[in-house]
């Protein structure tokens, strides 16, 4: 337990659990405010919308029979614990990546809580433009986006540092 008091693990799970707190929040909200399908204008590209996902990002899955609430359970979880074994390994001064982990734990956590819960995940905000628009989705959603990008930006970072001395 002493290494893991100088590791990433303890401020991951602490992003990990600000996320999962928030996404639950504002799905419940979202389930008790809004009527499936209607969708509230926010802004001139913007509505919140209540609908259920039972596929995985961007509704891949979304006809598929059933099977995909446990195979995506499934990997949502491995891939949690995955995450957990890595940042019990990150030193706390790799707070990008231990940030970043802890985005994309807490959304996937955030989904496989409504997969449990209720068969599907719960998606509300939906962004357009010009009559087009973008797959609704929810705080989990972002969090895992971000957490990606952010990880995958700190990694390239790490592997190819930017070096300003002179080449000789």
């Amino acid at each position: 337990m002493i290494g893991r008091v100088a590791s990433g693990f303890f401020p991951g799970l602490s992003v990990a659990g600000l996320v999962l707190v928030i996404d639950q929040v504002t799905k419940l909200w979202a389930e008790r405010a809004l009527t499936l399908y209607a969708p509230v204008e926010v802004t001139s590209f913007f509505n919140l919308t209540l609908v259920y996902n039972p596929g995985a990002a961007f509704s891949l899955f979304s006809t598929a029979g059933g099977w995909q609430r446990w195979a995506l359970s499934a990997v949502a979880l491995g891939v949690g614990l995955l995450i957990v074994g890595w940042l019990a390994r990150l030193p706390r001064q790799a707070w990008v990546q231990v940030a970043s982990l802890g985005l994309i734990l807490g959304g996937a956590i955030g989904n496989l809580v409504d997969r449990i819960r209720v068969g599907m995940v719960v998606d509300f905000l939906d962004f357009h433009f010009a009559g087009l628009h973008w797959p609704a989705f929810n705080v989990a959603d972002a969090a895992i986006t971000v957490g990606a990008l952010f990880l995958v930006i700190a990694m390239c970072a790490e592997q190819c540092p930017i070096d300003s001395r002179p080449r000789s």
